[in-house]
């Protein structure tokens, strides 16, 4: 090719206007094929170039969910060093108070002879350590005196931790453990400020991931069942993805029925279904700390599934609707009159001809690719006029007599 545009070059009159547009545009082909056998040189001699693309998008995904786990186990390690120290020392003072108040309403007891107001003074004592009791418990200590009122499991564990910088990150917030202390609150804020549009870039990665595969899927599934043929593909791939979230969170319910002794099967699902929802009332949260960060990754793989197909869901809901809006005008007047004066004080030839325009007219533009809906349509249009046409032909003939009444 090169050496034809050169030799072509020699016998060209500089004249001839239309040989110099030509011969243009032979260079420019000239210089596009030269590329194309250099990037061929490159790429097309194996499939390195072609697997050295996809290794690069995957380590993308994948480093951008350990950046994020990085930066939520960092969290979490502050959030320890700032808020335990003042943990340990709430719950001793609530130690503390109960001890004193049990000790003393104990004494009474033992040490007080007088009958008169021994009902009363009791009663007023028994009435403050049962506050202090009270206190205690919602304080997380249990009311054990045997054990020395211990705490139940640590709250500002390394786990907890990082526990709870994940739902702060995915906007969850349980509730079952905040920071109180000041330094702790606008590390939160600061945390929050950064964390949230980061682990939002993170689940978007993830669920243009899945829908990719969701995709790839739809592309290469046979033949859908016959029974499915009453609802369109779309509705068909969105059943199949809220099907497959519902196994999703099924799986996540079977893993807590092993950790956690006291959930039933639904207990585990609700709590999956509500976290994955990002609702967090926080009425249901895991207390084991030994798998809080496998916790953590199913709930950040969880999002971004959860988020892809409610958007895939919702995409189905504005497709359907739009089809509605589509039915509007001529034709959609037609019926409404038609349902307002059933089937009296209509002209079938105005109906008839109000139909005949206005079909063609809905979803034209893609034509091809509902023809089975242009066909229900069609039936429905001829059962109607069919209807009509009988109506008006079968009309009750109505004999009207006047009487008029005079002084005559």
């Amino acid at each position: 090719m090169p050496g034809t545009v050169k030799s072509a070059a020699i016998d060209y009159d500089s004249q001839d206007e239309a040989s110099t547009e030509l011969l243009e545009k032979l260079k420019h082909l000239d210089r596009r094929v030269e590329v194309v056998e250099n990037a061929n040189g490159i790429c097309g001699r194996s499939s390195a170039c072609w697997q050295s693309l996809k290794w690069k998008s995957a380590l993308n995904h994948i480093g951008l969910l350990v950046s994020l786990s990085i930066y939520c186990g960092v969290g979490g390690l502050i959030f320890r060093h700032l808020e335990r120290p003042a943990e340990v020392e709430r719950l001793s003072h609530l130690k503390d108070v109960v001890k004193t108040h049990r000790e003393r309403f104990m004494s009474i007891i033992l040490n007080n002879t007088e009958v008169n107001n021994l009902n009363e003074l009791l009663s007023f004592e028994l009435a403050k350590y049962e506050a202090a009791v009270q206190q205690a418990a919602e304080g997380g200590l249990l009311i054990v005196a045997d054990k020395d009122f211990p705490e139940p499991y640590e709250r500002w564990s390394i786990l907890q931790a990082v526990f709870f910088s994940s739902t702060v990150l995915t906007t969850i917030g349980y509730g079952n453990i905040v920071p109180v202390t000041i330094g702790g609150r606008v590390f939160c804020i600061c945390f929050a400020l950064v964390g949230i549009p980061f682990t939002l870039t993170v689940i978007a990665d993830w669920g243009r991931l899945f829908a990719t595969a969701v995709s790839v899927f739809g592309r290469h599934m046979p033949t859908k069942p016959k029974f499915t043929n009453f609802m369109g593909k779309t509705w068909f791939y969105a059943i199949l993805a809220v099907g497959f979230l519902g196994v999703y969170l099924a799986a996540g319910a079977g893993l807590l029925l092993l950790w956690e002794d006291d959930w039933t099967f639904f207990d585990g699902f609700y709590f999956c279904f509500i976290t994955m929802t990002t609702i967090g009332f926080g009425d249901l949260v895991p207390k084991k700390p030994n798998y809080m960060l496998l916790c953590t990754l199913y709930i950040l793989i969880g999002l971004a599934l959860t988020s892809t197909i409610i958007e895939l869901v919702r995409r189905q809901y504005a497709t359907s609707w739009a089809k509605l809006q589509e039915l509007s005008g001529p034709m959609a007047e037609t019926l409404r009159r038609l349902g307002e004066t059933a089937g009296t004080g209509l002209d079938y030839t105005a109906l008839q001809k109000v139909l005949t325009v206005s079909m063609p007219k809905w979803n034209s533009n893609k034509k091809s690719d509902h023809s089975p809906d242009i066909a229900a349509l069609e039936a429905i249009t001829n059962a109607i006029l069919k209807e009509v046409k009988e109506a008006q032909n079968n009309k009750p003939k109505v004999l009207q007599i006047v009487i008029y009444e005079s002084s005559v």
